[in-house]
């Protein structure tokens, strides 16, 4: 519980650890953030890492000549790129076991929610789920264990990581030092993760209006 409430307050005011973190570490802060990134896309376990809401606070901090956004924007697409490939070849080598639950570490939930997006968006899921939070972690690693054609998958990998990196870049340099943003930091944030939760929710519900149609036809 300590672990989650201190998660959701470092999404909430990301901004303010961010600053800490610049002033404290300066030229490392750019490595910090890629890890993170990385980690996020890379590990199925770490799908609770704030993506959207860091590369947006990280990019207000660039409109302000804190960081370099050219190199903030280069740094954090390899970090995506990279860490989606990373998880594909993860799920390519655990394969059909990670549906089974056999593998404890891996939710089976998540991986059937983003077997469900799968289903509905075929190969372009790996762009589209960039863009929603846990789908985007469960995206590479479900192409891996569905073996998916590492051309196919690689190519729309990249696509995906560099456009999302830059969307979420280019709304904080743009919007980042609006006064109301920065008065209101913890709504934006807010807004961004309901934005991004909301294909969930609707795939969610269209999952469970289909299963209990088929439980009545039955």
């Amino acid at each position: 519980m300590d672990f989650l409430l201190k998660l959701v307050d470092f999404t909430l005011h990301v901004d303010t650890y961010l600053a800490t973190i610049i002033a404290e570490y300066r030229g490392w802060t750019l490595a910090l953030l890629f890890l993170i990134v990385f980690m996020e896309t890379g590990f199925v376990v770490t799908p609770f890492l704030p993506g959207d809401s860091l590369i947006f606070a990280a990019a207000t901090f660039a409109a302000r000549g804190e960081l370099n956004p050219w190199l903030l924007f280069f740094l954090l697409s390899i970090a995506a790129v990279l860490g989606d490939t990373v998880n594909y070849w993860i799920g390519h080598r655990i394969g059909a076991k990670a549906y089974t639950g056999e593998v404890k570490w891996i939710k089976k939930e998540y991986m059937e929610r983003t077997h469900v997006f799968f289903e509905k968006h075929g190969g372009r899921t790996i762009f589209l789920a960039r863009f929603v939070p846990i789908i985007r972690t469960f995206a590479p690693f479900v192409a891996g264990v569905s073996r998916m054609p590492y051309g196919f998958f690689i190519r729309w990998n990249i696509i995906g990581g560099v456009v999302w990196v830059a969307v979420f870049t280019l709304l904080g340099v743009f919007f980042g030092n609006i006064p109301f943003v920065q008065k209101h930091f913890e709504l934006v944030i807010i807004v961004i993760i309901v934005i991004s939760v909301i294909p969930v929710v609707i795939e969610a519900v269209k999952a469970h209006r289909e299963f209990r149609k088929e439980k009545t036809e039955s």
